[in-house]
């Protein structure tokens, strides 16, 4: 399997059509324990190149750490969380989704695992999505890597509050524009 560093990104854009989702299931640390035919088609990996490999194995570089921060936050506490992302392909494609993420939880209700679906993204959504994103990704650059994150989620947390939103409400509102 070649290595994410190895890819290159591409302007290359795969959209997802309206009937179309992808989804797939970790383990608690994150590595694939399943994905759908979808997944497969758009991450252009086999599935045998997925299995037990980290989900980050698909993280495009426009993406902010931030956002991961946010997303591992909710669902290691137990909630379910709505968020864009842009992935990218094993060819350099990247595609938009617009994703779901739940924990799953055995007869305990002890945490197992992760599961996801993610279907096509609101065009009309990405703009706003992108230029948030830029600028986290401004921020973390900005900060150096110790504070990233932290500056990322900061000016996450202040674009949402000039808003009066919560990051789901952000989301889930653009996604019905």
């Amino acid at each position: 399997m070649s290595k994410r560093k190895d890819i290159v990104p591409t302007e290359n854009e795969i959209v997802m059509r309206d009937d179309e989702f992808i989804v797939s299931k970790t383990d608690v640390k994150g590595r694939i324990t399943y994905v759908n035919t979808v997944f497969i088609d758009f991450s252009g990996y086999r599935e045998e190149e997925l299995i037990g490999v980290q989900h980050n194995v698909i993280r495009h570089p426009d993406m902010p750490r931030g956002v991961y921060k946010l997303l591992w936050g909710a669902i290691q506490e137990g909630r379910e969380i709505f968020a864009y992302v842009k992935n990218l392909c094993k060819d350099g494609s990247y595609y938009w989704v617009f994703a779901n993420v739940t924990p799953s939880v055995d007869v305990n209700g002890t945490t197992i695992g992760y599961y996801s679906v993610r279907r096509k993204a609101n065009p009309r959504a990405i703009p706003a999505v992108n230029d948030l994103y830029r600028r986290m990704l401004s921020a973390e650059r900005q900060a150096g890597a110790r504070d990233a994150t932290t500056a990322s989620l900061d000016l996450m947390q202040q674009v949402l509050d000039e808003k009066g939103m919560s990051y789901e409400e952000f989301v889930l509102s653009l996604q019905s524009v």
